[in-house]
């Protein structure tokens, strides 16, 4: 099975790193005369066109990829990996911080190389591009009957607009929660937001400028009246504005002072997305537009699917109300779904907003927890606020309507490789960091491997915020030995001397009716979602390309023999359109419905289940004499120490651990995470390896 994954590993190397030859390449005559000549006389066929070159250069590399991906990553789960313990040593110094504060946040060096050499491409792309198109600009202009700088001007702001292609082709490859695209490369689509916000940043601000050179250009040339025009062939002026401007109310709302203070206002701008591709297509042709289609048509797939699985319904069982505002939602889970440590799941509560989706940590582990799946929600916004009110009534609700996406999360943990594990959090900060903790205790309570021990350092405002400790053991409590795991928890309470919780309301559990139409929660393609989600990929593109392929030989081809110069640019690529959604839904559709056959008897036995009787536990932190006869609480309040008035010293902590490979886990406040990576990055410690586990965007 190894040899099987190692063969394709070594093919899907092979196919991206030609497909990133293509992009270096791209900019070139070698290319524009040479090799794109070659392909375009050997596809222009009766049943693809022009268009076929594009879906064969640009296209088909990725979707191949990413149907293979799915594959090797299927077979990773069934050979039963839970990814690779043991990471060659010489590149752990290339995921060490190397810029911790500005505007790019904290950025290790393997993402430093990689950002360094997109740019670079981005920059040789352009000054490639000006270099070819300038050789006869003074030709050309005198052609045109222009001055050379008007001439240059045009110029420089088409080629603009062909860089910002080259970002916007990578733009919703971060965006696509269940990628196997982001999942082969080692990365999870919470993790990988930023580079979203770069990328659109980038591609912004250079089709800002296309978009600015070409409306200069026509008011000095008294061609202004160029706006307003929507040609039936070629390129669109009116669609390129309609695309630029909904492209810049995205980019506006999503400045970071505007998304976190009116978090509504950016998440509907937001959907201009769908306006921004669209009028984007209609602007440059279908055609030119395949350069940007695989990340967006492995979107497309990713977001259908969770529009089905958010239509329905999902049992909520218990909810622990906790005085610092907090709740953990306790959901039902189907035994066969599997998920790791610090995986996210995208709640929406209609009751309070049928358009919003918040992502939310899973505490639960998969292992301890095989019929549970739980979130802990702070409430720090108005929605999480309006949540806790609802669910901490004196008289609480017999039953909440929730829908979730997900899970989503890494496909592999490497946190057993590290022979100590420091875990440093601010607030609810703490919630990745329970589902490990958690894991860990499953992992030493039923694995004869080794744990790593494991240092939790937490700080909280106040001590009510202590009982957020409560939640590492779940709401069934636990019957595992916790003293196998070599636990140690440090917790700072910063903004008080001493305690002043009042113990008789601590943590209250509220339960909840099942109802006939809720579901457990479970896979949206079922225990062989890798499976299915190439099967999806593959059948969907095979579709499609049966669908333009009918449509160009029985319909266009009759009509304009291969010439774009006579079928309407509009329609062929709003047709194109269609076939591109109609061959997802169909597919997507089809493989949700089978795999949810499956969860028939599931939803039987969760409704035939009695609810449980109400119990209101103590804090096990502050009613140690009362529990001493449990023994997980008991080992947990022995295990925990509280410092009240004081910050940790994190250096301290850090720089004196003995060890020579500890992990170095953070989730927080920014500046804590920032603090955290400078001493990582110092070189005070090279035994210091850095993750940074905050979802924050």
């Amino acid at each position: 099975m190894e040899a099987v994954r190692s063969a394709i590993r070594l093919l899907l190397m092979v196919i991206f790193l030609g497909y990133m030859m293509i992009w270096i390449m791209m900019p070139t005559n070698t290319f524009f005369m040479h090799w794109f000549p070659e392909i375009h006389s050997k596809t222009n066929a009766t049943y693809f066109g022009k268009q076929g070159a594009y879906m064969l250069i640009y296209s088909f590399p990725i979707l191949f990829i990413a149907t293979l991906g799915c594959l090797y990553l299927h077979l990773g789960n069934n050979n039963g990996e839970s990814g690779r313990e043991v990471k060659d040593s010489r590149f752990a110094s290339w995921k060490r911080p190397v810029l911790v504060k500005g505007p790019l946040g904290i950025v290790s060096w393997i993402e430093l190389s990689f950002s360094t050499m997109f740019i670079a491409l981005l920059i040789w792309s352009f000054a490639s591009y000006l270099h070819n198109m300038f050789a006869n600009i003074s030709q050309q202009a005198a052609a045109q009957g222009l001055q050379v700088w008007e001439a240059k001007l045009e110029m420089s702001g088409l080629m603009l607009g062909l860089v910002g292609n080259i970002c916007l082709a990578f733009l919703f490859f971060p965006v696509s929660r269940g990628s196997s695209v982001l999942q082969l490369f080692g990365l999870t689509s919470e993790g990988s937001i930023k580079y979203h916000i770069w990328l659109g940043n980038i591609s912004m601000t250079l089709f800002a400028i296309h978009g600015f050179c070409y409306i200069i250009f026509w008011a000095k040339t008294d061609q202004i009246s160029q706006m307003l025009k929507w040609e039936k062939i070629s390129v669109s002026n009116m669609a390129g504005e309609i695309a630029l401007l909904s492209g810049i109310g995205m980019w506006i709302t999503s400045l970071p002072r505007i998304r976190r203070k009116i978090f509504e206002l950016f998440l509907y701008t937001h959907y201009l997305y769908i306006l921004f591709v669209v009028f984007y297509v209609f602007h440059v042709g279908f055609s030119s537009s395949c350069i940007m289609l695989p990340g967006f048509y492995l979107f497309l797939i990713d977001r259908f699917l969770r529009f089905l699985q958010s239509q329905q319904k999902v049992r909520l069982v218990s909810a622990r109300i906790l005085p610092c505002e907090t709740v953990e939602l306790n959901f039902s889970k189907s035994p066969g779904l599997s998920y790791n440590p610090a995986s996210i799941v995208f709640v929406n509560v209609p009751s309070i907003s049928k358009l919003q989706w918040h992502p939310f940590t899973i505490t639960s582990s998969s292992n301890m927890d095989p019929e549970k799946l739980s979130v802990v929600i702070k409430s720090n916004g108005s929605w999480s606020h309006k949540l806790y009110q609802k669910l901490s009534l004196p008289s609480p609700m017999d039953r909440l309507e929730v829908s979730i996406e997900g899970p989503y999360g890494p496909a592999s943990t490497h946190f057993t490789r590290y022979e100590k594990l420091v875990m440093v959090s601010g607030g609810s900060g703490i919630t990745p960091f329970i589902s490990i903790i958690r894991q860990l205790l499953s992992v030493a309570n039923t694995s004869s491997g080794k744990t790593p021990q494991v240092l939790l350092v937490c700080a909280f405002k106040k001590s009510e915020d202590l009982t957020m400790l409560d939640l590492i053991l779940p709401v069934s409590g636990s019957t595992l030995d916790i003293s196998r795991l070599q636990l140690q928890i440090e917790a700072y309470v910063t903004r008080e001397k001493r305690s002043t919780t009042n113990n008789e309301k601590l943590l209250r559990t509220v339960w909840l009716k099942p109802n006939a139409a809720d579901a457990p929660v479970s896979a949206i393609l079922g225990p062989r979602s890798w499976l299915w989600l190439g099967a999806i990929i593959s059948s969907s593109s095979i579709i499609f390309l049966m669908l333009i392929g009918i449509l160009t030989r029985y319909y266009i081809y009759p009509i304009d023999h291969n010439s774009d110069m006579i079928y309407a640019t509009t329609w062929r690529s709003a047709l194109n359109m269609l076939f591109v959604c109609v061959s997802i839904a169909m597919t997507a559709t089809a493989a949700f419905f089978w795999n949810k056959k499956g969860h028939v008897k599931e939803m039987k036995q969760i409704q035939n289940m009695e609810t449980p009787t109400p119990v209101s536990p103590g804090s096990w932190l502050y009613n140690a004499d009362r529990e001493l006869e449990s023994l997980p609480h008991q080992s947990f309040v022995q295990a925990t120490r509280v410092h009240y008035g004081e910050r940790p010293n994190l250096k301290k902590i850090l720089t004196e651990k003995e060890g020579s490979n500890i992990g170095v886990l953070v989730s927080g406040p920014r500046r804590m995470r920032q603090q955290v990576a400078k001493i990582c990055a110092s070189g005070l410690a090279d035994n210091l390896h850095f993750e940074s586990m905050s979802f924050s965007w």
